[in-house]
């Protein structure tokens, strides 16, 4: 049996930390990384496992250091996202200067893109896509002393070159999967402005999109999935399903430890009214609010009804612009007649709705087509405005087209926080008018007494408004 020690670094590289669940903005409020704790309670089966998160419960890399000299710690487990590389890759290193023989496992997608950058060392092993698997193998073979270098899905360091193993199959079924190790992370009040209610927990019952949108990296785990598939296949990976069986199972045991608010994480939660119905049937008998994210042609007057009678308190739309040529550019398959077509049906039956804009998804944006689009959005009255400035994440068909094309800023991507910077160089609409517009229309956003009175009569207790506040603030001001 090893030690195995998941941990989420203090931040040695820049001054804010970055969000590992979806993995392109810096923390706004603490969010379980939901994946990470599904690979720890695979990794618990067969070995002792302890999580410390530097992040919500404060280290500093000094008392990290301390704390660890008395640990028996055999493998470090980090989940690496873009934002964060730099400063995995520093903390990565300074263990190594006192702990020279424990082995360091790097998850996730910034890993996994920027593996060669990542392994500084022949103790330092990159995990591609999919992790479970691929860890519980790792861990396995170095308990039992075998040979581990031709494990799938793996890049590590021998003889001073780097090697890359072949592509693990992705899982399919993902009822075989544990519950993910929240009890690890319980120290953590986590949550949620958009749900307002606590104890709030996170959810996943299904991995990736099959959608063509070509900027689009949903979450950090999709992410890391695609990364990988694309490399070997050039396509999209297969969708993954848990049961509803399975999904109900989990929520009435997160009942019975006193859960009341669950976010579901999947990149799209409503596939078909029969599993949507038997997933809100169970949340509905329970009583917990919740929400999640949908495409828009998803949303139909049953669909809407159902959500409303079961407690969801909002559903995510990725709308990006209301402009149908920006939205046949970015492949997103959707037009603005269903857009619309699909707030109204949420609004009929008083779900609330949270819209997502993405300036900057294509050339054919303009201050103008920005403008009209936030214009637009706003008269709508929905529950919660989002607007964020598109990044060229490498491995999207979008980063090809920007660098291909001169639109990157420095010639090269660079990691970004979406929320607040952009990287993106257009020819007629430069990085500076993108980060004044987000700017601009925020402030005016957040700050209108509408949204103001609006999100203050939802709120259920003087905590969960005070974190909603600071949220606030980071967001806007950083």
């Amino acid at each position: 049996m090893l030690n195995v020690t998941f941990l989420v670094p203090p931040v040695v590289v820049g001054t804010h930390p970055a969000e590992r669940s979806s993995g392109c903005t810096h923390v706004v409020y603490p969010t379980p990384n939901i994946y990470e704790l599904q690979v720890a309670a695979c990794v618990e089966q067969a070995h002792k496992v302890s999580y410390i998160d530097c992040i919500n419960q404060p280290q500093s890399i000094e008392q990290l250091l301390k704390y660890e000299q008395s640990s028996e710690t055999d493998v470090y487990i980090i989940w690496t996202v873009n934002l964060s590389v730099e400063n995995d890759i520093e903390i990565v290193s300074r263990l190594h200067v006192l702990f020279p023989l424990r082995r360091v496992l790097l998850l996730g997608p910034g890993a996994g893109y920027f593996y060669k950058k990542c392994i500084v060392d022949a103790q330092t092993i990159v995990v591609h896509g999919e992790p479970e698997m691929t860890v519980m193998e790792l861990l396995s073979r170095w308990d039992k002393q075998e040979e581990w270098q031709a494990t799938d899905g793996i890049s590590y360091l021998s003889d001073g070159v780097i090697h890359r193993t072949k592509m693990r199959a992705l899982m399919r079924d993902l009822d075989g999967l544990p519950v993910p190790a929240r009890h690890l992370v319980a120290q953590t009040v986590y949550r949620n402005p958009k749900l307002k209610m606590t104890p709030y927990v996170t959810m996943v019952t299904s991995r990736n999109c099959p959608f063509r949108c070509i900027y689009c990296v949903p979450s950090s785990l999709t992410f890391a999935r695609e990364i990988e598939y694309k490399d070997y296949n050039h396509r999209k990976p297969p969708i993954s399903f848990r049961s509803p069986e399975k999904v109900a199972e989990e929520i009435r045991q997160l009942h019975q430890e006193g859960v009341r608010a669950i976010g579901f994480m999947d990149d799209n939660f409503i596939w078909n009214e029969q599993r949507t119905a038997a997933i809100c049937d169970v949340l509905r008998d329970r009583g917990i609010v919740w929400g999640c994210q949908a495409r828009v042609d998803a949303i139909t007057d049953s669909i809407a009804q159902m959500l409303s009678t079961s407690g969801c308190m909002y559903v995510d739309l990725g709308v990006e612009s209301f402009n149908d040529e920006i939205l046949e550019y970015v492949h997103k398959g959707i037009t603005s007649e269903q857009i619309y077509t699909a707030i109204r049906l949420l609004q009929k039956y008083k779900v609330p709705v949270k819209l997502n804009i993405l300036i900057g998804t294509s050339p054919l944006e303009t201050e103008d087509t920005i403008r009209d689009t936030i214009r637009k959005a706003k008269k709508l009255n929905v529950d919660q405005l989002m607007i964020n400035i598109v990044s060229p994440f490498p491995g999207t068909q979008f980063y090809r087209m920007a660098r291909d094309n001169g639109w990157l800023k420095d010639g090269e991507y660079v990691p970004t926080d979406v929320q607040r910077e952009s990287i993106l160089n257009y020819p007629h609409l430069s990085y500076k008018q993108m980060e004044h517009l987000l700017f601009v229309s925020n402030l005016s956003y957040f700050l209108s007494p509408r949204f103001v009175w609006k999100q203050i009569r939802k709120f259920r207790s003087w905590p969960d408004f005070t974190h909603a506040l600071h949220s606030l603030k980071i967001k806007l001001f950083g």
